[in-house]
């Protein structure tokens, strides 16, 4: 009877711990499939980032002459940066997955310290895109365009490019934005210019870009619009045109990767550390 008892406590022990071993794998696999699912998350995340900033970079709005020009063009490189830090997302969600499925903490271990590299070059590039930015003001743009527009005599060939690069982008700008100056046509009138130094104020008190086009790009009075009568010049500023596109994509490189950041962090990388405190190869 004693050895009855004694067989019977012994197999509900076996039967107890083989049920905590069952519900310990059963987290194991949760853990998995959700650690899983965190990296295919920012492995699409990373692909997104960087097809926003090779578009940003790519200049669709043909501005970047502008930005260098002010000597304040780290807009550009917080996107390049974007570029690097979203196919290093991409790759290190495929090395996370294989990692996972796999078991291996000398893997996770390599996942979780370029994770953190990734991180901080993240990191640095949400916060230049996210500052930088406040210093695109139109004064800024006004200094650049006065001293650079239809310049003669650039002092070295980097000057003469600048120059060339400023005067054709403002043409365009002027011209496709139906606009005139950065704040209106009296930035031509009010301030000191190039352009003044080479153009007379009767014939040219703005740029022939400033007046009023028909469909051949010619304008439609130039009488009216060297008078500046209403309807035959643009009255109004190109400050919106610019500050709109680059804010723009300024703002998405800046709060999308905070965004990535926000979720990769606490989503993967604090998960992956418990991972590896689980049995398991390597």
């Amino acid at each position: 009877m004693l050895w009855s008892n004694t067989g019977s406590f012994g197999r509900g022990a076996r039967l107890h711990e083989e049920l905590k071993m069952a519900k310990s794998e059963d987290c194991i696999h949760i853990l998995q499939g959700l650690l899983v699912f965190g990296n295919v998350v920012i492995g699409m995340c990373g692909i997104a980032l960087t097809a926003e900033c090779i578009y940003f970079v790519s200049d669709p709005h043909g501005l970047y002459p502008l930005l260098e020009a002010t000597e304040n063009n780290d807009i550009y490189a917080a996107a390049w940066i974007g570029i690097f830090v979203g196919f290093a997302l991409f790759a290190l969600s495929i090395l996370g997955i294989i990692g996972i499925i796999k078991s291996d903490r000398t893997l996770l271990l390599v996942y979780i310290i370029l994770m953190l590299i990734t991180f901080a070059f993240e990191m640095a590039s949400c916060i230049t895109a996210a500052t930088h930015r406040d210093f695109l003001t139109p004064n800024l743009f006004l200094k650049q365009m006065l001293e650079r527009y239809q310049k003669e005599n650039p002092a070295n060939d980097n000057d003469k490019w600048m120059t060339e690069g400023v005067t054709e982008t403002w043409n365009k700008l002027m011209l496709q934005n139906h606009c005139c100056g950065v704040l209106g046509p009296s930035d031509w009138q009010e301030y000191t210019s190039a352009f003044r130094v080479t153009h007379n104020d009767a014939d040219f008190p703005w740029p022939r870009q400033c007046c009023a086009m028909d469909a051949q790009e010619l304008p439609v009075n130039l009488d009216g619009c060297k008078l500046g009568v209403p309807g035959y010049y643009n009255s109004n500023g190109c400050y919106d045109a610019i500050s709109g596109p680059v804010n723009t994509h300024a703002w998405g490189v800046a709060w999308f990767g905070f965004a990535i950041l926000c979720w990769t962090l606490p989503k993967v990388d604090s998960s992956s550390c418990k991972f590896l405190g689980m049995p398991g190869r390597g």
